[in-house]
């Protein structure tokens, strides 16, 4: 083992054996955000609250039960009603802000939930409080959310973790160490998909103007986005396929698909970004699409070097095709998608969440293991990060560090299906987040709804679309939301 991998197996059998002794969780309020003291909760509990509590808060939530979960906060009291009365000592709220003002002195930790779009704002206030936070994937909507996601969690020095379980299990660890050993040559290609959506995607937008059911805040949930009438099809859950709210297919599995990509690869930036997709809609992400992010060569490692890497993702029932060799009647699908790394000497498989790696060539790769592994859950190993302090803190497998950068390559793809009708490559300046080359007189139209309707026993197609607007000031737009009136995000660290 090396020192860091000691200390982390030193702190990990601490916090197992007597994790009541772990230090607490900072809590400060936004003047107060010197954090130069810590304090102990309650019985050395963390105290946790959860916004977006009805689906995979709810789950997050049961995981780290053992702690004080003392606030709970959704804006669909009817889709929460199980978390409420699982926890029904914790105080309940419509909106996040409203709790945090209100118990900021007495939260540690936060765990976000919610739609796509809302991540950011709340996990970037709560960070700025000295909070830990935990947050689901993706990360955050856009580009300039997860840099600056990733830069607070650096200046407020909390402990951090994105909800891709799979960082956390045997298969990312392995195959990154596969990878590093050499074991599949260079790898120049690789191809990796999801057999999602399940959810409804490639619609047009609903013209129904629905009641807002009681037991709803739609105002909230709209959040920082553009305000729209409600309708029942945008949540919950389908929150996913609509553009205002969610990232597709892409965004909600490749953040679990493509994390053993980035981190075996010692992936950063992109520098190139394309992508086609069927129908294109305004509102709601298509059906199936296709992408492919090219990285620049990186720093070799002692066995193997890193040159330029192209990493093509498909979804909607897109699959790659089968390489020569492959095994006849093998499913490429496991637990929910695939990826195929190309190596100059064999390729390497694995499923979704890096499980389950194998070459292709049959041959069993007796490799050390030499990255940590996690025994107790990608949830409670967070808990155990907020209890160390910053000084001596092992960082999660999942920390904004890593995660950040990596949510930023998840979401570059989402650009690059979105900004398609400009039919080129797109070049990318990482270090500045903006398009290359990208004309100041070019411009980009999307279709609206595909006004297909059958008339007589014939089909018509009448597509409506928007007006033509400049490309770069779509694409600057996709890169960092304007966001409604009422609603802030901090300043980006420099």
């Amino acid at each position: 083992m090396n020192k860091k991998e000691k200390i982390y197996e030193m702190n990990r059998r601490r916090f197992i054996s007597n994790a009541g002794l772990a230090a607490a969780g900072l809590t400060m309020m936004p003047s107060v955000v010197a954090m130069n003291s810590r304090r102990k909760s309650k019985n050395d509990k963390l105290n946790i609250a959860g916004v977006g509590v009805g689906g995979r808060g709810f789950g997050v939530l049961k995981a780290v039960e053992s702690e004080n979960i003392v606030a709970l906060c959704d804006v669909d009291w009817k889709y929460a009603k199980g978390c409420f009365e699982y926890f029904p000592k914790a105080k309940r709220y419509w909106d996040w802000r409203k709790m945090l003002d209100e118990m900021g002195n007495d939260i540690d930790a936060v765990v976000v939930a919610t739609a796509d779009h809302t991540h950011a704002i709340i996990a970037a206030t709560a960070i700025t409080m000295g909070k830990h936070v935990y947050v689901e994937k993706p990360l955050t909507h856009t580009v300039y959310e997860s840099r600056l996601l990733t830069k607070l969690a650096a200046k407020y020095k909390v402990a951090t973790q994105m909800g891709n379980q799979g960082a956390s299990g045997d298969g990312v660890a392995t195959t990154t160490e596969w990878i590093r050993n050499g074991e599949i040559g260079e790898v120049r290609k690789v191809e990796a998909f999801t057999d999602r959506p399940i959810w409804p995607q490639g619609l047009n937008r609903p013209t129904e103007k629905q009641p807002i059911p009681e037991t709803m805040n739609w105002d909230l949930f709209v959040g920082p986005a553009k305000m729209r009438s409600f309708n029942e099809i945008y949540t919950p859950w389908n929150f996913r396929g609509w553009w205002d709210f969610g990232t597709g297919a892409l965004g909600d599995m490749a953040c679990h698909i493509l994390h053993p990509v980035f981190k075996g690869l010692n992936l950063g930036y992109p520098i190139k970004a394309q992508g086609s997709s069927t129908l294109l809609l305004t509102d709601a992400a298509p059906v199936a699409q296709k992408v492919r992010l090219v990285f620049p060569e990186r720093k070799s490692l002692p066995k193997v070097n890193m040159p330029e890497v192209e990493v093509h993702w498909y979804d909607g029932g897109l699959q790659p095709l089968k390489p020569d060799g492959w095994p006849a009647g093998k499913d490429m699908n496991h637990h929910g998608g695939g990826v195929l790394f190309h190596g100059s000497k064999d390729t390497l498989v694995c499923g979704c969440y890096g499980r389950d790696p194998w070459l292709l060539s049959g041959r069993t790769p007796d490799v050390p293991k030499t990255l940590p592994r996690i025994t107790t859950s990608h949830e409670m190993d967070w808990v155990r990060a907020c209890k160390e302090s910053p000084e001596t803190r092992v960082e999660t497998l999942s920390p904004f560090s890593e995660a950040g950068p990596f949510n930023e390559m998840v979401v570059m793809g989402v650009l690059a299906v979105r900004l398609q009708s400009l039919n080129k490559e797109l070049e990318w300046d990482g270090e500045n987040m903006r398009f290359t080359n990208i004309g100041d007189d070019e411009t980009i139209r999307t279709v609206i709804s595909d006004g297909f309707k059958i008339h007589d026993g014939h089909p018509t197609f009448d597509k409506e679309w928007t007006e033509p607007v400049n490309a770069n000031a779509f694409a600057n737009e996709l890169i960092k939301h304007t966001y409604r009136d009422g609603w802030t995000l901090p300043e980006m660290p420099v």
